[in-house]
């Protein structure tokens, strides 16, 4: 019996609860705890069987738990320390409502009989809470702790999915527990089925003639759902696009080339056409923000087909209307060869980076991808590369490529990470480092350092706004003082190396690619 046994001899409201929660599926916890978790922390310590991770910074804890249950499908916890721990790390669970990842957080709370003395840390953290939870439950008493696991966990199956958020009084956890009982639990998550009605509608619709679109989203962008999307595509002469920002997709090997929706209004509407487009687990095309004199829906309702709404089955959607079509499987696309970044000696671009990447990237590899110097190179040219997932930033909340990094790598320990990163977004969650060399995660990082806001400069110019003036150069360059990536990275314990020419790269993402743990590359770029 440990010391910790030894010092807690009656079982615990903390004891409880971890047991609800290991019966309801929860392996691991991203945690930054403070003092009103103390209790779950000396739990989680006598139980020992939900693997906890330490972070410097609650924004890369509901990042990694983001990225971790993008790529198991998995519901991981986060531990964060009442209302202010919480709102550190909003950010990243707003992305991870528009994935759709199923998330418990835990946050713990003053005492019950403390409230009323409105403490420095005291808040409204069910006003917090809300936009980025589909409930958020208050423990009361121990006698609620596994009814409330149960509605918390069931609340993540609603819809297409999302966190939910238990909020856990000091006193709740440190009282003394009933007698366990086996918690009420939800069934595993399953995606709503579409109806036969909803599919003969789609097939009817398509059978018209004119030219037709299958736009992806969601469950829609794995192997099975590609490969009908393509079937239908090849039998109607269509064009197969996926959604601009996928919570995680399947790309490169043979499977079909998939295009992605753009992301200016002015694009998107030349993109689609005249066509119709099927819309399968993805959201009807919208502006991503609202500029004056175009519209913010972007394809009208008479062309929008709706297949598969983002919660529902659109893999077994697609499915049916390929029967429905007597449209045949695709034959598998050969598998390309990436011809390399060129000349070793001549500076790095955004697609030399890209071309070396496509080199060598292993095969099964996770991309966790954030920002548009690497972001959108990457998505026009995966299929060339071995076949891979890819998560991008949902909800355009910056600051998730490293922690989401952090996630998949600690979901698929087998696979190779490869984080595209962007220089200002990853000021952010920098902390991530921290996590990914004390974990000794398999995480190669290739930092885009154009020293810029370069997804800004480019809106500024499209607005014709000068950016040699002097206020708006003060406001989008990163450039005064230069950040040292390096220098930040080995100050966490991350091995890096700086490259300017495509030779340096090629040399040291092989040897990223091989190591055991983190290595962080800042790509000089202009």
């Amino acid at each position: 019996m440990t010391k910790m046994e030894n010092a807690v001899t009656t079982r615990l409201g903390a004891d409880l609860l971890l047991d609800s929660l290991y019966q309801a599926g929860a392996r691991i916890c991203f945690a930054n705890p403070g003092t009103t978790e103390l209790g779950l922390v000396s739990a989680l310590a006598r139980d020992g069987r939900i693997r906890c991770v330490l972070s410097l910074f609650e924004g890369v804890c509901t990042g990694a738990a983001d990225g971790y249950a993008r790529v198991s499908g998995e519901v991981p916890l986060t531990l964060l320390h009442l209302g202010p721990g919480f709102a550190n790390g909003i950010a990243n669970l707003h992305n991870a409502r528009r994935a759709g990842s199923r998330i418990v957080n835990l946050i713990g709370d003053h005492a019950t009989w403390h409230l009323a003395y409105d403490a420095p840390l005291t808040s409204d953290i069910r006003s917090l809470a809300a936009p980025v939870s589909r409930a958020v439950i208050t423990i009361d008493r121990p006698q609620a702790i596994d009814a409330c696991v149960a509605q918390a966990f069931a609340a993540t199956n609603l819809e297409e999915g999302g966190a939910a958020t238990l909020v856990i009084p000091t006193d709740v956890v440190d009282a003394p527990a009933p007698d366990a009982v086996q918690p009420v639990l939800p069934a595993p998550y399953r995606p709503t089925s579409v109806s036969e009605a909803i599919v003969d509608d789609a097939a009817r619709a398509l059978s018209k003639a004119g030219e037709s679109i299958v736009l992806l989203g969601g469950n829609a962008l794995t192997e099975r759902g590609i490969r009908a999307g393509q079937a239908i595509c090849t039998h109607l002469g269509a064009r197969l696009l996926m959604e601009p920002y996928p919570a995680i997709v399947t790309l490169g090997g043979d499977l079909p080339v998939v295009e992605r929706q753009a992301y200016f209004p002015d694009d998107v509407i030349a993109q689609m056409g005249a066509a119709r487009v099927v819309l399968a687990g993805a959201r009807m095309p919208i502006s991503y923000f609202g500029y004056e004199g175009w519209p913010s829906q972007l394809v009208p309702d008479e062309r929008l087909v709706r297949l598969a709404e983002p919660g529902e089955d659109a893999v077994a959607a697609l499915e049916a209307l390929a029967a429905r079509l007597k449209a045949a499987p695709a034959a598998a696309r050969s598998t390309e060869t990436p011809g390399g970044s060129g000349h070793s000696e001549a500076a790095l671009t955004p697609a030399s980076v890209v071309e070396e990447v496509l080199v060598q990237l292993p095969q099964d590899a996770i991309i966790s991808l954030e920002g548009s110097t690497l972001g959108g190179p990457w998505l026009r040219n995966a299929h060339r590369a071995r076949r891979h997932r890819v998560m991008t930033n949902t909800g355009g909340a910056i600051g998730q490529g490293l922690p989401c990094a952090v996630g998949a790598a600690l979901a698929a320990p087998e696979a190779r990470i490869v984080s595209l990163q962007s220089d200002g977004s990853a000021q952010y969650t920098l902390q991530s480092l921290w996590t990914m060399a004390r974990e000794g995660l398999k995480v190669t990082i290739i930092v885009a350092a154009n020293h810029r806001y370069a997804i800004l400069q480019t809106e500024l110019t499209r607005a014709a706004v000068p950016l040699d003036d002097a206020v708006v150069a003060s406001l989008t360059k990163l450039d005064k003082p230069r950040v040292d990536w390096v220098a930040l990275a080995q100050g966490y314990g991350v091995e890096a190396r700086r490259v300017a020419t495509n030779g340096e790269l090629a040399a040291a993402l092989e040897h990223g690619l091989a190591l055991d743990g983190p290595l962080l590359i800042q790509a000089e770029l202009p």
